[in-house]
């Protein structure tokens, strides 16, 4: 924004405005011509906006934050801030870069990578009742599979009941090797080389592909799918019913579910061999373009960028990068917007050829990580998510 522009948004004059970036309330950015011409953070005027009105009506305030509002519970796992993700104070860039799933999910649930070793160390492979249940499954979705899977893998691990965070932090390595296995044609191991193993038959950089899509999927904040893992762990409910939580809500088109719609915009860019065309007859249809665009980063989802970066790396002759990046060119031409982790997974599966409902695996699996961690942070507080309604009816 500019200077005139968020004093304006805020209903304050331009000394105020001076004032509140002096007090770090508002960032800025140099541009040319001097003070009056800097740029002022949309994201940091909104925030303020906000807080002022919250103070001026609580209520609605309180209703508000239920819908990309206030913070509503402490976490200690992610931080987005100024376009950026961190996980434990590390940049999500740099741990898919360089780790694996299981040492993120140790970062998460534990804070230090080093204890990978000791939580991993022993993998599980599944019980007798759950090996006859993945054989049932075969054919069906992998969420879906997920979600018969876990009441079964629960009802025999006695253990799953067990909150304290060290033991929450071993059934969470159970729960990761299950799913993988599940969908990755069963056996023990690292995740990314289970799924590899099982979707790609041995290519040799999928697993390095595959463990950076988890890493990128691994947490993010508070969306539905978390917030459902803690309201259900606040009950003191077992990991694997947190976790089924999470997936219940992962399925629904405005989450998980935009993979697959990412997944039919890309199959129509491909049919149609002109992806401004297909773009631009969306916006005349008053149709979305899925896999573009996200409130938190207003200048780019930094896992979508960094997650296409990683996969043309990986391979840069790929039909299904070059289809992404043609997407990526019309959608940032006519709209202005930049592609999310929705767009970067469903062109990790088309790369991969991952089978129907692989992409959506991925997050899944990667986000089980952060339920994972979430459960814990709400089972040390032993406070009971529980929220008031307001009344409306007569």
């Amino acid at each position: 924004m500019t200077a005139g522009e968020a004093a304006g948004e805020l209903g304050v004059s331009l000394p105020t405005l001076y004032a509140y970036v002096s007090r770090g309330m508002v960032r800025s950015e140099a541009a040319e011509g001097g003070r009056r011409s800097r740029r002022y953070r949309a994201e940091d005027v909104r925030a303020l906006l906000e807080r002022k009105e919250g103070r001026r009506d609580p209520r609605r305030a309180a209703e508000g934050a239920l819908r990309w509002g206030t913070p509503v519970l402490e976490s200690g796992i992610t931080l987005v801030d100024g376009g950026r993700l961190f996980y434990r104070g590390r940049d999500v860039e740099e741990l898919a870069a360089g780790s694996s799933i299981e040492e993120v999910a140790v970062l998460i649930w534990a804070g230090d990578p080093g204890d990978a070793g000791a939580i991993f160390a022993r993998p599980e492979a599944p019980s007798r009742r759950a090996r006859g249940t993945m054989a049932t499954l075969k054919g069906l979705p992998p969420v879906e599979a997920f979600q018969a899977l876990l009441p079964v893998a629960a009802a025999e691990d006695p253990a799953g009941y067990d909150l304290r965070p060290a033991a929450v932090a071993r059934t969470g390595a159970k729960i990761l090797g299950l799913m993988a296995g599940a969908v990755g044609g069963g056996g023990t191991g690292r995740a990314a080389e289970t799924l590899a193993r099982g979707w790609c038959q041995g290519e040799p950089d999928a697993a390095g592909l595959i463990d950076a899509a988890l890493v990128y999927c691994a947490d993010h904040e508070l969306p539905v799918s978390t917030f459902a893992a803690r309201c259900v762990a606040s009950a003191r409910a077992t990991p694997y019913a947190a976790v089924q939580a999470g997936l219940a809500a992962l399925g629904g088109v405005k989450h998980g579910g935009q993979v697959e719609l990412v997944e039919a915009f890309l199959q129509e860019v491909g049919a149609v061999g002109d992806a401004r065309a297909v773009v631009a007859g969306r916006l005349r249809r008053g149709d979305v373009v899925p896999g573009f665009g996200h409130r938190l980063y207003p200048e780019g989802d930094p896992r979508g960028a960094g997650l296409l970066r990683a996969t043309a790396g990986s391979y840069p002759r790929s039909p299904a990068v070059a289809l992404a990046e043609a997407a990526c060119e019309a959608v940032l031409e006519l709209t202005g917007e930049r592609p999310t982790v929705d767009l970067a997974l469903a062109t990790v599966g088309r790369t991969l050829g991952l089978p129907p409902g692989g992409a959506v695996a991925l997050f899944a699996v990667g986000r089980t990580v952060g339920w994972i961690g979430h459960a814990i942070e709400q089972y040390a507080s032993d406070d009971l998510v529980r929220p008031r309604a307001r009344y409306v009816g007569r």
